[in-house]
């Protein structure tokens, strides 16, 4: 095996890992996000959340560990879509929001 056949099967594995650990982390996200909804009493739409950044960051420790921070919908009406989001360092939910409704905007004509 040649150096550069090598050096792509190298490649090829860490792509693996890293989608693996993406789509592990991304379930931990839905969890979060389904749980955050129900402790606020809203309705956790489309039971999905979708990648909005990724970076490295330091942990407390100061080891590089990915963050990532996923988007979600939610419902408090069932007739309004309200945006929410997890980030996640490592494995670990360090912050979900939930944020307030925004008031219904009527222009008068």
């Amino acid at each position: 095996m040649s150096f550069a056949e090598l050096l792509a099967l190298m490649l090829l594995c860490l792509c693996g890992w890293f989608w693996l650990d993406g789509v592990r982390t991304r379930e931990i996200g839905v969890q979060a996000a389904r749980a955050a909804c129900r402790r606020e009493g809203v309705q956790f739409l489309d039971e999905t959340v979708s990648s909005r950044s990724f970076r490295l960051v330091r942990d407390e420790d100061g080891r590089l560990c990915p963050q990532r921070v996923y988007e979600f919908e939610y419902s408090v009406s069932g007739n309004d879509r309200v945006r929410g989001s997890v980030m996640l360092r490592g494995k670990e939910v360090v912050m979900i929001e939930v944020g307030q409704p925004r008031a219904p905007v009527f222009t008068l004509h």
